[in-house]
């Protein structure tokens, strides 16, 4: 039987597309099986393994014999001195040596976020997924997440009464105070540590503004439900503890807040996919360094921490999901 990439294996911005003989990523192609060295394909960006990560050509300033750092990825490889044993890599084909090929994690940095909002009217966002006149057919979702946005608001903007329907979505402020009030009747004032869930169901129309003094920023995080329609629900969780998990089961997900003080180190959530934000501070991820605004997607690792490295404290937002990303 032979090997087929699954859709959810990504470098960069793109999903992994079945190529002639194995897989095409980004620029990255991968043969089925491990042994026959490399060549170049599309200049600097690109190269091909034909028949998988044999011998010690070097790529970018990184050694492809023997485990790969691509753009983010982290590839097992089979030969050399290498990060990981064949097996915990890409995978081969029948009889090869080893086909477990989900053990990735991607990181995208902050600065290749898509810009948006109307900056002269003190409205800034940037969006990490695919999102409204910024359309990436190859990054629209990642398991049940659809948006991740940084919102930063002046005072006395904002973002008027407008809808949403089947959409789980889930507001985590950073700076400032939130002011919502929404169709069904809630209105509040959502602050620093505090979760806000908005549960669009069958729809819902809402505003959200900075009504303070001072600039608002918050992360704001849209989930696909598991189920559409039904009545629109809200509530806002006050000073939620790092222990406590936020659950979000209209989409299968968990939300974790992990605060660590300098040099502190946390464990993740050993699940088949996490999402991870950061907010701030700068934060060691497996072999990974994060700075605030970046994002990791993490599929099939387990034993994961995550350490202020900044010699600051750092926060963190990770998404804890067990179903299969799409998109």
């Amino acid at each position: 039987m032979g090997w087929a990439a699954p859709a959810h294996l990504v470098v960069g911005r793109g999903p992994a597309v079945r190529g002639r003989g194995g897989v095409s990523v980004r620029g990255v192609a991968v043969g089925r099986a491990c042994g026959s060295g490399v060549r170049d394909r599309d200049g600097a960006r690109g190269v091909r393994w034909d028949g998988g990560c044999g011998g010690a050509r070097r790529w970018g300033g990184t050694g492809l014999g023997g485990g790969v750092t691509v753009r983010g990825m982290r590839c097992g490889g089979c030969g050399g001195a290498r990060r990981r044993p064949c097996g915990g890599g890409f995978g081969a084909a029948a009889g090869g040596p080893g086909a477990n090929v989900g053990r990735v994690i991607e990181v995208r940095r902050s600065g290749d976020r898509y810009r948006g909002g109307e900056p002269a009217a003190g409205i800034e966002s940037l969006h990490a997924f695919s999102f409204g006149p910024h359309y990436d057919p190859d990054n629209l979702r990642f398991g049940a997440i659809l948006a991740c946005n940084e919102e930063r608001l002046a005072p006395g903007t904002g973002f008027d009464e407008h809808p949403h329907s089947h959409t789980e979505i889930v507001t985590w402020v950073v700076e400032g105070e939130l002011t919502h009030r929404d169709s069904t009747g809630h209105a509040s004032l959502v602050r620093p540590g505090d979760v806000q869930h908005l549960s669009a169901a069958g729809g819902v129309r809402h505003v959200e503004r900075n009504e303070g003094d001072t600039p608002l920023v918050f992360v704001q995080m849209w989930l696909a439900p598991l189920t559409p329609g039904g009545d629109p629900s809200y509530e806002v969780v006050h000073g939620i503890a790092d222990s406590t998990p936020y659950a979000v089961p209209g989409a299968g997900a968990l939300l974790h807040v992990r605060r660590l003080g300098p040099g502190e180190r946390a464990a993740l959530p050993d699940a088949p996919h996490l999402y991870v934000h950061v907010v701030r501070g700068e934060t060691g991820l497996g072999q990974e360094l994060l700075g605030p605004g970046d994002s990791a997607r993490v599929t099939g690792e387990t034993d994961l921490a995550a350490a202020a490295t900044g010699g600051g404290p750092a926060e963190l937002l990770v998404w804890e999901m067990t179903g299969p990303p799409q998109g």
